[in-house]
């Protein structure tokens, strides 16, 4: 009998699967997918953003779902704590902007090497192309995990078995949602799963004619009606569909689907840098300076060149008006349009495009020390099934390497 089995090797089963074998426990992976990592692989764009080293502090204002839950496994397995264990295994890192960490050489393959050849080092079993059918339970008044059924038929044993199978984000990578049927199968929770860190879609025309632009250094407020869900500065970008770029998709963690039964704003201010009354005088100087010029023709130096038919559609002031004919009131409702340019936000887009998914298996059937599962002896869950989620920046990725963690700990001390 298998001391352990990991369905899936992803971030947290293989990180896992490190951690046991270190001390000398039998593991097996099972990989539905022909090669591991391979959702780890696109992370970051293609760097793979391993973790961030801001303080413990930062790591838990950055988590989105179940903030409680993770405070024993981020504690007991910290930023630190990931770049040193890389660090150990010859993977060079490299800390950017905002603390977030790279590998040095900014391939995610890299990363996905490291675990792999470390786990092969331990003697590992990393099994490719299996894919678990189900999880097998015996008792049930207490019940405990005996192993596993693959698709094919066949059964293995294990005292011990994690779920590391991932979300719905990406369901070409292999993270389908299996895990939430093994938990369900074993009398646990889980919660309902949404896209998160995702794009947003607009019906709103603006968007296709703004197609490709990216903007930079700007702020978003995004509304509920007079509620505001979230407010940022940074960067997003113009698509076909709506917008989407690292600004939106940090906000995009803030919104529930019910929240489009009613009527969602993307508010953009285009100058954060200057107050709407520095802005108006900043007007004032340009249509001084362009006063034989048209309004279609000044406004080279406030906006990029894709932005400004835009902006002069939505002002309302003719294209062909001297600068020096220009109200008061046109200049004064010109600037607070742009520091006030309205999207309307009608959904988010779809899992294969969401960096992770919101929900999963409920925290409240899981030991927040142990990850064990509260229903099931011997049965784990770790990573992105959980229903814990958090922001960009290297955080998501913290909650796998630290899950995975406190479940070999735990195991390993038992064993």
């Amino acid at each position: 009998m298998n001391n352990v089995i990991i369905i899936g090797a992803g971030a947290s089963g293989m990180m896992c699967a490190v951690h046991l074998l270190k001390k000398g426990i039998n593991v097996t992976l099972l990989e539905k997918n022909e090669k591991c990592g391979k959702k780890l692989f696109i992370t970051g764009k293609g760097r793979c953003n391993i973790t961030n080293l801001s303080d413990v502090e930062e790591h838990f204002n950055n988590i989105q779902s179940n903030r409680k839950f993770m405070y024993s496994a981020l504690y007991g397995f910290t930023a630190s704590d990931t770049v040193a264990f890389f660090n150990s295994l010859k993977l060079a890192t490299k800390v950017e902007r905002g603390n977030r960490v790279f590998p040095e050489s900014d391939h995610s393959s890299d990363v996905i090497r490291s675990l792999e050849n470390e786990i092969r080092r331990l003697n590992g079993n990393i099994c490719h192309n299996s894919n678990v059918s189900r999880i097998i339970i015996k008792g049930s008044g207490n019940p405990e995990i005996k192993g596993v059924m693959l698709s094919g038929g066949e059964k293995l044993y294990a005292s011990n078995v994690i779920v590391a199978t991932g979300g719905r984000s990406y369901p070409s990578t292999g993270s389908t949602g299996d895990g939430y049927r093994f938990a369900v199968s074993a009398g646990m929770d889980v919660t309902d799963q949404t896209p998160s860190l995702v794009p947003l879609n607009s019906d709103d025309k603006e968007c296709r004619e703004l197609q490709g632009l990216s903007l930079r250094n700007v702020s978003v407020l995004l509304c509920d009606g007079k509620k505001k869900l979230y407010s940022g500065f940074g960067e997003m970008l113009f698509t076909h569909f709506g917008v989407s770029g690292p600004l939106i998709l940090t906000a995009s963690a803030s919104v529930k689907p019910a929240f489009f039964e009613k009527h969602l704003t993307l508010s953009i201010d285009l100058k954060p840098a200057v107050t709407g009354d520095e802005l108006d005088k900043r007007l004032i100087r340009i249509f001084e300076d362009n006063r034989n010029k048209d309004f279609k023709n000044s406004l080279s130096s406030l906006f990029p060149s894709k932005l400004i038919p835009v902006m002069l559609k939505k002002s309302g002031i003719q294209p062909d008006k001297k600068c020096t004919e220009i109200t008061r009131e046109e200049r004064r409702e010109f600037a607070a349009l742009i520091k006030n340019f309205k999207i309307d936000i009608s959904g988010l887009r779809g899992f294969d495009e969401a960096v992770i998914t919101k929900g999963g298996v409920s925290v409240r059937d899981i030991d927040p020390g142990t990850m064990e599962s509260k229903k099931v002896r011997g049965l784990y869950f770790i990573g992105e099934v959980l229903d814990i989620d958090s922001l960009t920046g290297g955080f998501n990725l913290q909650l796998a390497w630290s899950t995975a963690f406190a479940a070999a700990r735990h195991i390993s001390e038992a064993i």
